[in-house]
């Protein structure tokens, strides 16, 4: 690892996020979660959300999101009800054992406490300038 200095910057991003994701994912397991369980409580703290909004809201595909709404109905972290204005509609809910989960891995820095930057504050900021800078650009021409 001596040669780090000379990898191009894309793969220094690319080899540190698969690292913090693994560090991340070790974490999450610890609480009995995956990345998109913990994304879906995430999504589901301002209030109740659609099956079909929650999976554009944490970039997970519809059929992906079956499978981790059931995982975390069973673990008691959401529920999942019918709407009752549209019954094609799954209703999704973060229940007390969810937000549970989730304060106590933000209460205890759980993802910050994996990266080790001088001022976290900047990194978070360049990163959400990555991000919204290569966003509007999925899908299409660039």
């Amino acid at each position: 690892m001596d040669d780090l200095p000379t990898w191009p910057t894309g793969r220094l991003l690319l080899v540190a996020a698969r690292l913090v994701e693994r560090e991340w994912n070790h974490v999450l397991a610890g609480h009995g979660l995956t990345h998109a369980g913990f994304l879906v409580l995430h999504s589901l703290a301002e209030g109740p959300l659609a099956q079909r909004e929650l999976a554009a809201r944490t970039y997970v595909e519809e059929q992906t999101i079956g499978p981790v709404l059931e995982r975390l109905e069973r673990a008691g972290h959401v529920t999942r009800e019918r709407d009752p204005a549209d019954r094609r509609r799954m209703v999704v809910t973060r229940t007390a054992s969810g937000s549970e989960v989730y304060d106590a891995l933000i209460a205890a820095d759980a993802a910050e406490s994996i990266i080790k930057v001088r001022d976290l504050g900047a990194f978070r900021d360049d990163l959400i300038r990555i991000i919204t800078s290569i966003r509007p650009m999925e899908g299409g021409s660039r």
